[in-house]
């Protein structure tokens, strides 16, 4: 076994935790129409490993984006800050949602990083957002 697999139970496991559901934008597996997938919180580059306590569910934008980045920069300070971590922060003291539910709107420096280095508001996404608003499927309740 090498150091990229992982197993499926673990890979189920995790999901679970996540409730199905990307730890950095919330787009649910239900209604994305894409797998979403498992990444590393501290990515293999970096010295990450596969282990239950480094892995969160991720939609393939956000994990794509996110990539090996672990820090990024506020835009209102321009201090270089840790991302956020779905694993070990709670979504809502760094985030919330705008007015319409389409945009997620940084509320820490944390948060702020986040949003710009993950795109969490690229035109796609927020587009099927409003779609989701619009359905009563989005934003999630909890």
């Amino acid at each position: 076994m090498n150091r990229f697999y992982i197993a499926k139970a673990l890979r189920t496991k995790v999901a679970a935790q996540a409730r199905y559901r990307c730890g950095y934008c919330l787009t649910s597996q239900e209604y994305s129409g894409a797998f979403l997938e498992i990444e590393h919180l501290v990515p293999l580059k970096l010295g990450g490993t596969s282990v239950e306590e480094n892995l969160w569910l991720a939609c393939g934008w956000c994990n794509r984006y996110k990539s090996f980045q672990i820090d990024g920069v506020d835009p209102i300070s321009r201090r270089r800050t840790a991302l956020y971590n779905p694993r070990r922060q709670a979504w809502a003291r760094h985030f919330q949602w705008s007015e319409d539910g389409a945009q997620i709107i940084g509320k820490t420096a944390c948060g702020r990083a986040t949003v710009v280095a993950l795109h969490l508001n690229h035109k796609f996404i927020v587009a099927a957002r409003r779609r989701w608003v619009s359905a009563g499927w989005h934003p999630p309740k909890d």
